[in-house]
């Protein structure tokens, strides 16, 4: 397996995943819930604060990859500077303040943005882009909201001249995967990477050979760990109001338009392709 990420960061950490532990969950909603004076805290006051133990501190800041505390304090202090800015930010999103609330909403998708352009590795970048230029067939698969993520993936790479296909019936999917081998790809999309339909399309797939490529939030998801390659997005849902309903198709859709604006320049024929396409449905388009 290929992932993108190699050193921790903090926010993107406790804003990508709600999976976590009673205790651990009270630490996370008190940081994000106090972004102005967390980062400053010394462990016993962050205990002392979400009503969790010193130890629960420690051991959560080591579960998220951190050598200790102060590691983490540190990489959280470095993400909220570099998102609040000279703005006053806040997780407020109400019609009482249209101005802020835009301003609010405007940090946490350019955040998003940035932050998963960040995560990307190169090397696993140019690895994917060239499996996509040579692929026989891609299929996409994703469950629930996400799957209008891979409905218009495929559509994007299906005007580029790629045979790409995307289901939104997973036994369809499943059958699909079922004919796919050396050279074709199953690229995944999940936000948990902890979808049990998704499994089963990945092991279905497997037995053909093929590559699989998961974009999710999650790169130690179980799906992640089954994947070859893995593409992270990045998730600032939670720093808004809707910190309950933490999914945000944006990061998802930027990894897409990145491997589609790579791919453009480099497959011959592409922009034929494009123009045939937009020939066909171009009766669509015309009004009287």
């Amino acid at each position: 397996m290929t992932s993108t990420t190699e050193q921790p960061s903090a926010l993107p950490l406790l804003t990508s995943s709600r999976q976590f532990l009673s205790s651990e969950q009270r630490i996370v909603d008190f940081i994000l819930g106090n972004i102005d004076r967390a980062p400053h805290m010394t462990s016993a006051q962050l205990a002392r604060a979400s009503k969790t133990s010193e130890a629960s501190v420690s051991r959560f800041c080591k579960k998220l990859g951190f050598k200790n505390y102060r590691a983490f304090q540190f990489s959280l202090a470095r993400d909220l500077a570099t998102q609040t800015g000279d703005v006053q930010i806040t997780r407020e999103v109400s019609l009482d303040d249209v101005a802020q609330s835009l301003a609010n909403i405007k940090n946490a998708k350019v955040r998003e943005i940035e932050s998963t352009i960040d995560a990307l590795d190169e090397q696993t970048l140019r690895r994917v882009v060239e499996l996509f230029a040579h692929a026989g067939t891609i299929l996409f698969a994703a469950v629930g909201n996400t799957t209008a993520v891979a409905i218009d993936a495929s559509i994007k790479f299906g005007q580029l001249g790629l045979k790409s296909i995307a289901n939104t019936i997973t036994e369809s999917s499943t059958s699909l995967a079922l004919t796919l081998g050396d050279g074709d790809l199953l690229v995944l999309i999940s936000n948990s990477g902890k979808s049990q339909r998704l499994q089963r399309i990945l092991h279905a797939a497997r037995n053909g050979g093929c590559t699989v490529i998961l974009v999710t939030g999650d790169a130690t998801s179980p799906l992640a760990r089954q994947a070859d390659i893995v593409l992270r997005t990045i998730n600032y849902e939670a720093l808004l109001t809707t910190a309950d309903f933490t999914f945000s198709k944006i990061p998802a859709m930027l990894i897409i338009e990145i491997i589609y604006n790579f791919l453009l320049p480099l497959l011959p024929g592409a922009r034929d392709a494009i123009s045939g396409y937009e020939e066909l449905i171009q009766p669509d388009k015309e009004m009287e």
